[in-house]
Order: C-alpha cells, then structure tokens, then sequence
C-alpha cells in the first residue's frame, strides 16, 4: 500500500510520517510533498492507496487537491490534518466527497494518539473518522434551520463580492426577484433582517448588506481562501458572459 503526505511544514510533515510508519504495517511507500501542486503532479504519476493532506497550502489547497484525486479515483482514502474547523473550510470538503469515499478530519490540536486512531481508522478499518468539533459544524451547516442552503451560500458568495441585485440573478440564472428572496432569506437566517436589527435616534443601526460580510467572516462561514476561490470563478463567469 502506497502512502502520499503534502504538508507544507516540515516539521508537521515528519511527525505524520513517523505517526503513519508506526501505525499502518503493511504500508509499502511513504512519498512526502510540501504543496497541493506537488502531490497533484505524484498523484499522477503512479496513483496512492492513501493521503493525508493539509487543508491550507500554498498553489493548489488540500480540498482541490482532495477534488482532483476522487474525480479520477473515487476509491481512495484521503485524512485530512488542519488548523481550521471553520464552515468555509468543511462545507468545501462535504461538497466533493464521492458518496463511496472513505474520509477523515483531524484537527492538528488533536493529540498524537487521536492522529494514531484516525489513521488506522480510515486506512485500516475503512471508516470515516471526524473530529467531533468539525462534526458539529458538519451537522450545522447540514441543517436547513441551523445552516445555510446551498442557494443562500451561493447569495452570501455574492454579496460578499459585491455583485449588485441584477448582477446575481443573471450569475445564477433566477429572476431579479428570486435573487431578492434568497437575500431576504440570508438575512433572516443569520438574524439580520431588519424586523431584528439594532435601531437607534439614528434609525437602523446596520446595513444588511454590509454587516452580513462581517457575520460570515467571523463565524467561519467564509473566509479569505473561500473568497480568493470565489473570485476566480466570478472572474471566470464574467469573461464568459461578456464573450
């Protein structure tokens, strides 16, 4: 069974090597990489059993790394090993798993015994192994009540960006008022329509529009890797749609 490490510390790097070695007998190739593009270009060169992977790296992240990999081989097993708990983060894994994957998250606060089980768990025992704080963000943002849908994500994304009214319903293929109704649905969502909003002598404390960037960055519901990503894309639309 062949193993593929991309951390973009070395330090971190040795330390899951040395955790995987102790843990996974019957591993017959360990190949370490300290970026995404560096364990895309092994991957495809000869195709890993097992990865393990950091979310945040430099020229290509884990989580387009971890897309690439399914999409051409749906049946590997992939540990992630991050920092970050964040929605943002989480909601751009739970997105591209294929239904057949066998996964895990591990945080890197996470004691090396915690690192050994989880390594074991999804290498070996073939089950999705979460850390029970990303968990929790896994079921929140699952949850219609609790969590944004995908239509209310995708206007936070836009607003976030800046786009006008208009602007996103042409992005998104809706009418003028159905990009409204998703917004008026962000709004309530994150308690920020104004039925609830802060008032003062002054009338409304806060603009909607504006205070729901806030809101998301601050909850890890986006962050700045999320919006470099979504900016591409929105970049990319725009030169298709003036073409």
């Amino acid at each position: 069974m062949r193993l593929l490490i991309s951390e973009d510390d070395q330090l971190h790097r040795a330390f899951i090597a040395g955790a995987a070695r102790s843990v996974l007998p019957s591993v017959s190739e360990v190949v370490e990489t300290d970026n995404g593009a560096a364990a895309l270009e092994a991957f495809s060169e000869t195709a890993f059993d097992w990865v393990i992977l950091d979310l945040q790296m430099a020229l290509v992240t884990g989580v387009d790394v971890a897309k690439t990999i399914w999409t051409r081989h749906p049946q590997t097993r992939i540990l992630f090993w991050s920092n970050y708990s964040d929605e943002a983060y989480i909601r751009g894994i739970t997105r591209i798993v294929p239904n057949e994957a066998v996964y895990g998250y591990v945080l890197k606060s996470a004691p090396e015994d915690r690192l050994k089980l989880a390594i074991q768990g999804v290498f070996v025992a073939e089950q999705c192994v979460i850390d029970r704080e990303v968990r929790g963000v896994q079921q929140r943002s699952s949850d219609r009540m609790a969590g944004l849908t995908d239509a209310e994500f995708e206007a936070l994304v836009d607003v976030c960006l800046g786009l006008t009214d208009k602007a996103i319903a042409a992005r998104r293929h809706v009418s003028l008022r159905g990009a409204q109704s998703r917004l008026q649905h962000l709004y309530q969502k994150l308690g920020l329509d104004k039925s609830d909003g802060h008032t003062g002598e002054w009338g409304p404390t806060f603009n909607s529009r504006t205070r729901v960037i806030s809101t998301a960055l601050a909850r890890g519901i986006l962050n700045a890797d999320a919006l470099r990503k979504e900016e591409s894309l929105l970049q990319n639309w725009l030169q298709k749609s003036q073409g």
